[in-house]
This record gives C-alpha cells, sequence and structure tokens, in this order.
C-alpha cells in the first residue's frame, strides 16, 4: 500500500483516517521514530496501523508513540520486536516544548497521522487535535458526502 507522493522521494507507509474523524488537526508536525531493525523491515512491507495510536510526552519532555501495532517481521527469529511497544520520537527541544504547551490546552491531543518515507528515514506526521463532538462529526460527514456529489455530477456532466 505504499505511494509516491511528488517528487520528494516520500513513500507514504500508513495513513490515520480515523484522526480526521475523531479531532479537528489544527497543527502538525514531522518527527523522527526510533525502531529496532524488525520493526524497518516490517514497515517497509507496509504492516503497520496508525488507527489506536497516541503519542505522550513524559516528564523529561520525550515524546513517545504508544499504541501503533506494527506486526512481527515475517522472516523474523526469536529476536522480533514487540509489536506494540512504545516508541521514541525523534523531535527538537522547540518542537517538544511547543507540543508540550499545546497538549496542555483543555482538549487538545497529540495523534499520529500518517507514517512514511523520507529518503532513506521513516517518518511520522504528527497532528495537534482538538476532539471533536459528535454534531460536528455528523456535520463533516454531511459536507464530505455533499463534495462526493458534486464531484460525481461534474464528472458525469463531462461525458
Amino acid at each position: 500500500m505504499m505511494r509516491q507522493e511528488g517528487s520528494l522521494g516520500i513513500k507514504i507507509i500508513a495513513k490515520n483516517r480515523k484522526a480526521f474523524h475523531e479531532y479537528e488537526i489544527t497543527d502538525r508536525f514531522e518527527a523522527g521514530i526510533a525502531l529496532q531493525g524488525t520493526e524497518v523491515k516490517s514497515m517497509r512491507q507496509g504492516k503497520v496501523n496508525l488507527g489506536d495510536g497516541w503519542i505522550s510526552i513524559d516528564d523529561q519532555g520525550e515524546a513517545y508513540l504508544k499504541q501503533v501495532h506494527i506486526s512481527h517481521y515475517s522472516h523474523g527469529n526469536i529476536y522480533n520486536h514487540d509489536e506494540a511497544r512504545p516508541r521514541k520520537l525523534l523531535l527538537k527541544k522547540q518542537e517538544l516544548k511547543k507540543l508540550s504547551e499545546q497538549v496542555e490546552r483543555k482538549g487538545f491531543a497529540l495523534v499520529p497521522l500518517k507514517a512514511y518515507f523520507k529518503g532513506q528515514f521513516i517518518k511520522i506526521e504528527i497532528g495537534v487535535g482538538k476532539g471533536k463532538k459528535a454534531h460536528d462529526k455528523r456535520d463533516s460527514s454531511k459536507e464530505k458526502d455533499a463534495q462526493r456529489e458534486i464531484e460525481r455530477a461534474i464528472k458525469g456532466s463531462k461525458y
């Protein structure tokens, strides 16, 4: 399921569509991720699920990616990785400070939006989002349906 995006050498591994449904994303950051060897090989095969993932910042000011499921590498051995272990995110101190300030505000959360290769490195796009209420989710789904109908009407009129 890897897709090429532009000429920057970006290959998308996985997207978190659930995040856009559950949260109103206000800000985005790019972070590196500390992985073990078998995790990298498994991600190259596209075996990662960001759906239940979230990001926490601990007392030392370090960010960790939690509840992201990276499947076992198919050719791994007894040294294969733990599938849902916390993984350290590699961010600059300024970015960590900015993220922690935004999280301290009421109702904001850090969620992974997508995982991708940027050159030879694996990156995670982090979104700062405020949780949507049920009526907000209905409104956004109505807007998507209306936009889809408009696109279908335009596409149908061309032929």
